[in-house]
């Protein structure tokens, strides 16, 4: 066909008639069967050869009428494959001369000139013709030397087309082998740096002194990159085939394919990521000695690669990733469409470039959710600096809109899917929120129950064999089971329970972020254009919306497995406390005094014991109640006697009241009192009418103190009730008088009822020893005092304070000084000595 396109091109007096294949659309169109000429080639192909024709379909109008631009809607372009050629030889003046026909100008056609009838109508009186005149023509001798001419001119050269295809298919496979082997290649590169990166780059930077901080930050999520590398050139090596063999391109795209998901996960948590790899390295460099010795490290551990940076390591999965659709595609392009795995390349290519979409898109979701879940500790002054003009009106507008909407003013947009979303979410919150608080309550319950070791304390029962038992169960539990206990519940339970309350904050914030979003949003959407702001606002909302309502689900799930998991976790643990438990107190069964009992009598005495045993606790628990909210009858110091005397003389004694505990002032006009001070109540209420709070007069200041910290003040008399331990002594005048701590010789004395020994006889010969013990309970007040326990034996050390008062005495009780009340203290005597007298 090349020669006889050339006959057509180089003799303008030969036309070609042309036999239309298929339907060919243009305009004019042509059907199947129909006949036209071919005027002069359209186009050429990528050799030089005639893809498409300008064809007539008035073939037997002369090439004058055929360059007529009003006849422009006959000519049609075709393609080559669509056309069968048929050299025809026609008889016009044109014939007779082609140099003449080229140099003749083309005569015009006259006015009246009658247009020829249609080209399907020519091409079908031409094919009459034809038929006719076959005979004809079969004798012509021109006709005939004319085809046999055109014949040889189109076989000689159909060797030569032959042989530059095969030509051009070897030169396409050898591209494509090129291609495939660069895909294998850098891929065996790249993952070799990859290993030097992590490995021995790695590793030697971690030996640093001082350590460089969040060093492991940088190759986070890097491991999932290299594992999957290894694993698709893994994949062809395991089939032991080249790139030469004709099934390695369909093994490579079933590994691609194969891999595609797994290379998603790891490469787009590695891209959202890298922001924070950048802004890390750019922190090493702002330190000059620190990025010296880091880059010595770099090029000390690859020498040859004359790296400069970290970043010329991790920026490779970056850049890895982008560049499997190139080269596929241009494996694909050397391919031809008849190679039996050109539909498996033309997929895997498809999905290289979808997996890149994906991963953007996840990239930018994860920088909006970076951008907008960080919480911000600003103080007042951070955010009055903030405020402007236009984030004041931002906030005008949408608390404007949640008015209407609350008002029903106007509609709310709602989503139910997301509404059941953000619904679920508040439920686990609270639910791990409570969690948290019970497993901290009862660590440190546990806590406290260890840190009390009743056991070390001598408790007057060592020949027990119950008390022994005792001291082994409780040493055993305080020292091994209780302590691994509560190791394991930190473990398993507490710092799961407080890393997943942690990260609640994003996905709440988040939700609270879509809501302001949203109120913009429904501000803007029924706007028929938007400004470029506007359509960042609309976008932004957009982008969170989607990113919860895909996150979201997976969040609370994973949050639901986890607080199954703790509380599997929580109740397993008690399991095994139970256990080892039991197994301890089996090696004391026999030595408890019940362990004979049968089981269910043993678990009757139990319970009865644990009922009776509650019982004292709580009788025990209301006595101390009692005894700390019991009326101080202490003595007096002489200062709260002087504002006793005054304070009765001015509101009467019916109004003295004295504080049980003490009282520190939180609010306007609050008094900050001591305990066992001594008020004068004002008013029962303040100015409010609020009853929990008493006006009083404190001896000077006036002010309010609670109700509840308040008792009636009992004076204390001079000389207190009798004590067990208290011994009297008869004066010369036969009077009983209590000892107080006065210098002189004390005598001891009996009272009139009780019968005077025998010893009385002689006591003008001997006296007995005196020692000075404590009378009663006395509590320190102030770090001058000292505490004292009845029948406790002091020793005075002055029997009067430093202004010479004797109603209070410098003593020392357990190695502490202090003074105490005088008539806190009694004598009693100790031998039959004499003795001296007791200063």
């Amino acid at each position: 066909m090349f020669s006889l396109l050339n006959i057509i091109m180089l003799s303008p007096w030969i036309r070609v008639l042309c036999v239309c294949t298929d339907h060919v659309v243009g305009a004019p169109h042509l059907m199947r069967g129909e006949a036209a000429v071919a005027l002069k080639p359209k186009s050429l192909g990528p050799t030089h050869r005639p893809c498409s024709f300008l064809l007539s379909l008035e073939p037997k109008c002369p090439p004058c009428v055929w360059e007529d631009q009003s006849n422009a809607a006959a000519h049609a372009t075709v393609p080559q494959a669509e056309l069968r050629l048929i050299p025809v030889l026609y008889s016009s003046p044109s014939m007779e001369s082609p140099l003449s026909a080229e140099s003749a100008p083309p005569t015009p056609a006259p006015r009246n000139h009658t247009p020829s009838p249609s080209p399907r109508a020519e091409a079908q009186e031409l094919r009459m013709e034809e038929k006719e005149r076959t005979v004809d023509t079969e004798e012509d001798p021109i006709y005939l030397s004319l085809l046999s001419a055109v014949s040889v001119v189109v076989d000689e050269p159909a060797e030569d087309a032959s042989e530059k295809a095969e030509e051009r298919a070897e030169r396409e496979a050898q591209r494509q082998l090129l291609a495939t082997e660069e895909l294998v290649y850098t891929e065996r590169n790249y993952l070799r740096l990859l290993q030097v990166c992590t490995c021995t780059i790695r590793s030697n930077l971690q030996k640093l002194q001082p350590q460089l901080p969040n060093l492991n930050s940088m190759f986070l999520y890097i491991e999932e990159v290299i594992d999957v590398s290894g694993r698709l050139l893994s994949f062809l090596d395991q089939k032991q085939l080249t790139p030469h063999d004709p099934l390695f391109l369909e093994t490579l795209c079933d590994a691609f394919l194969s891999l595609s998901t797994d290379m998603e996960s790891a490469y787009k948590e590695y891209l959202a990521n890298y922001n924070t790899v950048t802004a890390l390295e750019n922190s090493y460099k702002q330190k000059d000695a620190l990025w010296t010795e880091i880059v010595k490290v770099i090029k000390s551990s690859e020498p040859e690669v004359n790296a400069t940076s970290l970043s010329f390591f991790l920026v490779m999965p970056v850049q890895r990733i982008a560049r499997y659709p190139l080269l596929l595609q241009t494996i694909m392009k050397h391919t031809e469409p008849g190679h039996p795995a050109y539909s498996l390349l033309e997929q895997t290519a498809h999905t290289a470039i979808a997996l890149n979409c994906r991963i953007n898109e996840y990239k930018r979701f994860r920088e909006v959710a970076d951008k907008y879940r960080k919480t911000e500790t600003l103080t007042i002054r951070d955010k009055m600096n903030r405020l402007n003009s236009h984030s004041i009106a931002k906030k005008t507008a949408r608390l404007s809109q949640f008015i209407k909407h609350e008002t029903g003013i106007a509609p709310k947009l709602v989503d139910e899917e997301f509404d059941a979303l953000e619904g679920f979410f508040y439920l686990l919150e609270n639910g791990i929120t409570v969690l948290h608080e019970n497993v901290e309550t009862y660590l440190d319950h546990l806590q406290r129950f260890l840190s009390c070791r009743p056991e070390e304390f001598d408790l007057d029962m060592d020949g027990e064999k119950p008390a022994i038992c005792y001291k082994e169960v409780i040493t055993a539990l305080r020292q091994w089971i209780l302590p691994t206990f509560e190791k394991r519940m930190r473990t398993l339970v507490h710092k799961p329970i407080c890393a997943l309350r942690e990260l609640l904050v994003g996905p709440r914030n988040l939700i609270s972020k879509r809501l302001d979003k949203l109120l913009d949003y429904e501000l803007i959407e029924e706007k028929p254009s938007l400004s470029y702001d506007e359509q960042a606002v609309a976008n932004t909302y957009k982008t969170i919306n989607t990113l919860l309502l895909n996150e979201l689900p997976q969040f609370n799930g994973l949050a639901l497995t986890l607080l199954w998991g703790m509380l599997g976790a929580f109740s397993c643990l008690h399991k095994d406390l139970a256990k080892d438990m039991e197994q301890l107190f089996q090696g004391f069964t026999q030595q408890l005094p019940h362990g004979s009992l049968e089981p269910n009598a043993f678990w009757e005495w139990a319970e009865c014991s644990v009922l009776e045993g509650a019982r004292r606790l709580e009788s025990l628990c209301w006595n101390v109640k009692d005894q700390l909210n019991a009326p101080i009858v202490q003595p007096l110091s002489p200062g709260s006697q002087k504002r006793l005397k005054v304070l009765t003389d001015k509101h009467g004694s019916g109004k003295i009241y004295q504080l049980m505990g003490h009282v520190v002032g939180t609010r306007d006009l609050d008094l900050s009192l001591n305990r066992g001070e001594l008020v004068a109540i004002i008013s029962e209420m303040d100015t409010r009418g609020d009853k929990r709070r008493w006006l009083v007069d404190a001896g000077g200041p006036r002010g309010y103190v609670p109700s509840s910290k308040l008792v009636r003040y009992h004076q204390v008399t001079m000389d207190p009730p009798p004590s067990p331990h208290l011994i009297t002594t008869m004066d010369h005048a036969g009077g009983v008088r209590r000892h107080s701590c006065t210098p002189g010789v004390r005598r001891p004395s009996y009272t009139p009822d009780t019968p005077q020994p025998r010893l009385l006889r002689s006591m003008s010969m001997t006296v007995p020893c005196l020692q000075v013990l404590a009378g009663y309970d006395f509590m320190a007040r102030s770090s001058h005092e000292v505490s004292l326990r009845a029948g406790e034996t002091i020793r005075v050390l002055e029997p009067h304070d430093k202004k010479g008062s004797c109603d209070w005495s410098l003593v020392e009780v357990r190695g502490q000084r202090g003074y105490v009340p005088s008539n806190y203290l009694t004598v009693m005597p100790t031998s039959t000595t004499p003795t001296a007298p007791y200063r």
